[in-house]
């Protein structure tokens, strides 16, 4: 009879009805709780199953906190960046303080913030996103605002530079990221204003929007579209975790945008239409957590399922049941129940955003330990974490579900906060004498508005005047944490800045100068800008002055590097400049077999890089075309033809860029970067925590009729 039983146990293990704890506890008599002690044995026949998304088995690969003690389990999957914008709240930060106050207060709104999801919904960026504006005209609105939330969820994460080709398949293809996307129903009229054939307005059939983002944001995983539905979010994130489990990509993006006609307003009783718009980035816990990645909750399962001719509530009480077996948690072990009720009076009925508004919520309360108010509450509440019968303390855990309605499913999703670790420490800077060169920081954007608004959003917010003290251990740590952060979280883009600085206060006073200064020069310097050639005059100087530093651009088609460029063609580093490396035909020879002392490097020690690379300034590292300690040079590279002076493919080239990354050689690293190459890829000083920084500056203008670019100034956002 013992081994019946047994066999009973674990086959309601392997069918999902049994979580693991459950099925040890049953095994070896341990009887956890009153549920798993009663539980029938018997195998009869079960009702439907729902198909549930469950965490592989417990891996060997494990990660120790930081600071020591046991290691931290590696089970689920976790949420690295989430988004949003909603009614009244332009931003997590917003969103939370609306929901706080619990349907009080409604018309108040952060600082800046354009009033949630739908205020401004025919303002885009399309230069950003590398649209023209009649392209961008015939996109549906849906679209724009998903391709805006994806893009911010992935720099949110530090995941649209270097650490994107970190992201693989099984098979080891980079950026390999799912594109998961739930929305309304999307409207024809902006298709039908496209010529026939045009591959913009054909984006508009919604099971094509997938295919269409991973184009534009460069991503390599599989997708899936999910239309409609109060549930349609937590369906794609169903979706998105069988990819990963699976192994088809290495991380995935979960969007979900409901955009409702008319103001976007809180209807507290839910009764009208709401807006919403927003995205999680999901990979597995065990890779999150040893990539230094920040996780916000952690999914420990998901359950979907069509009612069929049940009823509608039966149906989701069984979810919550196979959602719970499969993680192997008791309804006791839930704290927070979210669902489409609980949000109405936030955000109201946000259609195919439904589900992702009360993910939010529950991940923001997860994050405070601090339980919203309840419909018909007055205030919140703090979210004291249980414990089991010995007194152990348990993660605090919430429940996500949306009940089906005519057509659509039901979903149901466990969440539970992350494990808790040391306190993360910021990366160290140099020390001694490398700590007097400072910091070189790398900054980029599609144009040189973007740049400048980017410039000051990041002094603003990062590095504000009046919070830092100049020279201050602190701020060199941080410092260094901020200039690698933007080195690998962040997208190559043709305008280009570069600044050495010793402190934050100094970087952040050299961004704000370079910010007025561009302000300064306005519609006069980008009229005279790109007059056939494109560029900034090469490379500036913007260090207040407003002087060239002695780099001339001398025939405007691509002498980037103060040298002329003799014949046109694509040698940039100028004649006698080979930046390091013996480029002996123009073609393609960069740092090639021939350039065997200056690829070694001999690891910076004894290498003069500043002085064997004579870019065109004759400056040694930490002089020369650098200027003064932090003024901001920068390049306009639009107009550039070619791979530049280096070829960034070539392992040998890639090999003398670590070399001088090694041997911190600032100056000549500021110089190449400034003459098109990218030297943040060879940043391979090892891993380090992703540190949050404010996204990029989106300039959104508003969007007329095809083939009618609007003349209206953008709105930084």
């Amino acid at each position: 009879m013992q081994t019946v039983d047994h066999k009973d146990i674990l086959t309601r293990f392997k069918n999902g009805d049994l979580g693991r704890e459950q099925a040890a506890a049953l095994l070896t008599g341990a009887h956890p709780d009153s549920a798993a002690r009663h539980a029938p044995l018997t195998t009869a026949v079960a009702p439907p199953r729902a198909a549930v998304s469950q965490p592989p088995p417990a891996r060997a690969l494990t990660t120790a906190p930081a600071g020591g003690g046991p290691p931290l389990p590696a089970d689920g999957y976790a949420i690295t960046a989430l988004h949003g914008r909603f009614p009244d709240a332009d931003g997590l930060d917003a969103f939370w303080h609306t929901a706080v106050l619990g349907g009080r207060d409604a018309g108040r709104r952060t600082s800046g913030s354009p009033g949630g999801a739908g205020a401004g919904a025919g303002d885009f960026d399309a230069v950003f996103f590398g649209l023209t504006p009649q392209d961008a005209a015939v996109m549906d609105p849906q679209e724009r605002l998903l391709l805006e939330v994806l893009w911010q969820t992935l720099e949110t994460a530090g995941c649209t530079g270097a650490r994107l080709d970190t992201l693989t398949a099984a098979d080891g293809e980079p950026r390999a990221v799912g594109v998961y996307v739930a929305h309304d129903p999307l409207g024809r009229a902006a298709v039908a204003q496209a010529p026939a054939g045009d591959a913009p307005a054909a984006a508009g059939a919604g099971v094509t929007l997938p295919a269409r983002l991973s184009t534009l944001l460069d991503l390599r995983g599989p997708g899936h579209c999910v239309g409609g539905g109060g549930a349609a979010f937590l369906v794609a994130l169903h979706q998105a975790l069988s990819a990963l489990r699976a192994g088809e990509c290495g991380a995935a993006l979960v969007g979900a945008v409901g955009l409702q006609p008319g103001p976007a307003r809180r209807h507290p009783q839910g009764a009208e239409g709401g807006q919403g718009v927003g995205a999680v980035l999901l990979r597995p816990l065990a890779a999150a957590l040893a990539a230094g990645d920040t996780v916000h909750a952690v999914v420990r399962a998901t359950a979907v399922a069509h009612p069929g001719r049940h009823a509608r509530d039966a149906a989701a009480d069984r979810l919550a049941r196979r959602a719970l077996a499969a993680a192997g948690v008791t309804a006791a072990g839930v704290g927070l129940r979210e669902t489409e009720t609980t949000v109405a009076a936030t955000t109201g009925d946000t259609g195919a955003a439904t589900g992702l508004a009360a993910l939010v919520r529950a991940v923001l309360q997860l994050r405070h330990g601090t339980l919203l108010p309840a419909p018909g509450d007055s205030s919140a509440a703090p979210w004291a974490r249980p414990h089991d019968q010995s007194g152990r303390e348990l993660p605090r855990r919430a429940t996500v579900a949306v009940r089906p309605t005519a057509g659509s499913p039901a979903a149901h999703v466990l969440l539970e906060e992350p494990p808790r670790r040391g306190p993360e420490p910021i990366a160290s800077g140099p020390a001694g004498p490398a700590a007097a060169s400072g910091e070189l920081v790398l900054l980029s954007a599609p144009t040189p508005e973007h740049l400048a608004a980017t410039a000051r959003r990041l002094a603003d917010r990062v590095l504000p005047a009046d919070a830092v003290e100049h020279g201050t251990q602190d701020g060199r740590r941080l410092l260094a944490a901020l200039a690698r952060e933007l080195r690998l979280g962040r997208a190559v883009r043709d305008c280009r800045l570069a600044v050495v600085a010793r402190d934050t206060g100094e970087l952040g006073a050299a961004l704000r100068a370079f910010a007025e200064d561009q302000a300064g020069a306005g519609d006069q310097d980008r009229a005279e800008d790109r007059a056939g050639a494109g560029g900034l005059d090469g490379v500036e100087d913007r260090d207040g002055a407003g002087g060239l530093d002695g780099v001339e651009d001398r025939d405007g088609a691509g002498g980037l590097d103060g040298a002329e460029d003799r014949d046109g063609a694509d040698d940039r580093a100028g004649a006698g400049d080979r930046a390091g490396a013996d480029d002996q035909d123009g073609a393609g020879g960069q740092a090639g077999a021939g350039d065997q002392d200056r690829a070694e490097d001999r690891d910076g020690a004894g290498d003069r890089a500043g002085a064997d690379d004579q870019d065109g300034a004759g400056g040694r590292a930490g002089a020369g075309a650098g200027g003064a300690r932090g003024s901001v040079r920068c390049a306009d590279l639009r107009g550039a033809q070619g791979p530049g002076v280096l070829f960034g493919e070539l392992p040998e080239t890639r090999a003398y860029l670590a070399a001088l990354w090694r041997g911190r050689r600032l100056d000549a690293l500021a110089r190449l970067w400034l003459a098109g190459v990218d030297v943040s890829a060879a940043d391979t000083a090892g891993a380090a925590p992703v540190l949050a920084l404010p996204t990029s500056a989106l300039l959104r203008r508003p969007l007329r009729e095809a083939g009618c670019p609007a003349t209206d100034g953008p709105t930084p956002s």
